[in-house]
């Protein structure tokens, strides 16, 4: 069982002609995702092969969805765009939207993440955030299938994609069941909350990895949220033990004010949770490889 995506997801790619559309799109492919159209604007009726198979291009979602049948749309378009694209994919009624974009303004995300979430059809993941995978299932967004050769018990959930990336390679000998990569921006779709409880559902998740980044108070809310209602190992690490107070770090919401949102005060709520929490990715790594060894 995977959380949100498997191998019958159909799936569009809004901005599918652009150079980031075109490159990515070729990426899923290769790796068993099911794309069964692109969106772009003006371009309806064109295709791009990939692998010498033609995938349609539509001009709208709607359009898109009612040819295909498609559930699941992952968005490359501008930051500028990408208010526009996410209201189109809510309002043809895709189930699963993933916003790759970086860049997009806080109040843009604001608008269509209410959009999306009064919509009560529509689950957003991002914005700027690398998607999700069910190794041998399907890829949606930007991670490497290379990094994920086969499936397994693990669940990860990130608000970082590059550690994303490093912790499904240093357990790829184990495996994950999805990983998801949830973006680090203030105001984001599907939080680490939304996944715990995926996982916790999900009868093939075995064990939990969570990673947070400083700022925002998102990963003590996760820590609460496990004390109450997790029952499976969750392991955590939180990137930034060394950030500096008062500046910004990498995501637009990494950033420490005073006590609040330190890593060393999310790996205290953690831990006060029942969370083993590494200090380096790889000692992290380390103490899910423990868990899963423990379990045969």
């Amino acid at each position: 069982m995977t959380i949100w995506l498997d191998q019958n997801s159909k799936v569009l790619v809004q901005g599918m002609t652009g150079s980031e559309g075109r490159k990515h799109t070729q990426r899923m492919i290769s790796s068993g995702t099911r794309v069964v159209g692109g969106v772009t604007p003006g371009k309806g009726g064109q295709t791009v092969t990939f692998e010498e198979d033609p995938v349609k291009v539509y001009d709208s979602v709607a359009e898109a969805k009612e040819a295909t049948g498609a559930n699941v749309s992952v968005i490359f378009v501008p930051a500028a765009y990408t208010k526009k694209a996410v209201f189109e994919a809510v309002d043809a009624g895709i189930e699963l939207v993933v916003v790759i974009t970086e860049g997009v303004p806080v109040k843009d995300t604001a608008e269509f993440y209410t959009y999306a979430a009064h919509s009560g059809t529509t689950r957003l993941i991002g914005p700027n955030c690398p998607g999700l995978i069910s190794p041998g299932h399907s890829n949606v967004g930007i991670i490497p299938a290379s990094i994920a050769p086969r499936g397994g018990r693990i669940g990860l959930v990130s608000k970082s994609g590059t550690l994303t990336y490093q912790m499904m390679f240093e357990l790829a000998d184990i495996g994950f069941s999805t990983a998801v990569g949830i973006g680090g921006d203030p105001i984001i779709g599907t939080t680490h909350i939304d996944a715990l409880a995926a996982f916790e559902a999900d009868p093939e998740t075995d064990c939990i990895v969570m990673i947070g980044e400083i700022g925002g108070d998102a990963e003590e809310r996760a820590a609460a949220y496990i004390a109450e209602n997790v029952t499976k190992p969750v392991v955590g690490y939180v990137a930034g033990f060394t950030a500096p107070e008062g500046k910004t770090m990498g995501h637009a919401g990494a950033i420490v004010s005073g006590s609040k949102g330190t890593a060393q005060a999310k790996a205290a709520a953690l831990e006060a949770a029942g969370v083993k929490v590494g200090r380096t990715p790889s000692e992290t790594a380390s103490l899910v490889r423990e868990i899963m060894e423990s379990k045969g």
